[in-house]
């Protein structure tokens, strides 16, 4: 399996599910756009593309000029190629603006480990039709997905109390995912690190609350592991 791997920043990259990649004999090629890392012209090469979330927002182009050539490499290949993409975080408000969407400030912002509601359109989908109706999953994000009501090649599977698009397929190969369940033992501690993120998260849960939220997701590492091994797997089977 030869996999495209698009990266923000080197400390967000596919996490536990990468381990499994690695474990299964993927061929990974990881681009790291914020070193200036350019994605190949031909994509037709790959099976598939995993988009990782980071530090900055779809809307800084100015910032981040390779943010323009990543909305039209990923367009080309979920709308043209019509080529098997996950997108966590930042890399799900990508895909949900190259397939119509708008990227909104979140109203309240979203950090912690929260509830996601999956409905009953994930009993017929091909990834997530062994998740039960709820799941715990980590959040860390200012910015979500909206206004993709009227485009009917979007199914919606999961929200959370104040995020609809939680999770979400356009036609049956792109998924953008919103939380986070890919982390391992390291990933809130190393995201911590991150100025933006400790910033966001401090406002959010007050000071000294890097500690509390590594504890509250250890709790709960198991069931993420548990749950991103279900995802790799049937997205494997997506990728033949």
């Amino acid at each position: 399996m030869k996999v495209i791997i698009l990266q923000h920043i080197k400390i967000e990259d596919p996490g536990y599910i990468k381990d499994l990649m690695i474990e299964d004999n993927w061929e990974l090629t990881t681009i790291e756009l914020d070193e200036g890392e350019k994605i190949p012209s031909d994509l037709s090469y790959f099976d598939a593309m995993f988009c990782m979330g980071g530090p900055m927002d779809t809307w800084m182009e100015k910032d981040y000029s390779w943010l323009v050539d990543e909305k039209n490499k990923i367009k080309e290949f979920v709308i043209d190629l019509e080529k098997p993409f996950i997108g966590f975080c930042l890399g799900c408000q990508l895909l949900g603006e190259v397939v119509g969407g708008n990227v909104e400030k979140s109203e309240p912002i979203e950090i912690g480990m929260l509830d996601i509601n999956l409905n009953n359109s994930r009993l017929e989908d091909r990834i997530f039709n062994k998740f039960p109706n709820t799941i715990k999953a980590l959040q860390w994000h200012s910015y979500e997905v909206r206004g993709l009501e009227n485009n009917n090649n979007i199914t919606l599977i999961g929200s959370s109390n104040s995020t609809k698009y939680q999770i979400f397929k356009y036609k049956d190969h792109a998924y953008g995912i919103q939380f986070h369940i890919e982390i391992k033992n390291n990933t809130v501690a190393n995201w911590g690190c991150v100025p933006e993120y400790k910033k966001a998260l401090e406002e959010t849960l007050g000071n000294d609350s890097l500690e509390k939220f590594q504890q509250s997701a250890q709790k709960n590492m198991q069931d993420m592991n548990a749950y991103s091994s279900i995802i790799f797997e049937n997205f494997k089977k997506i990728c033949v």
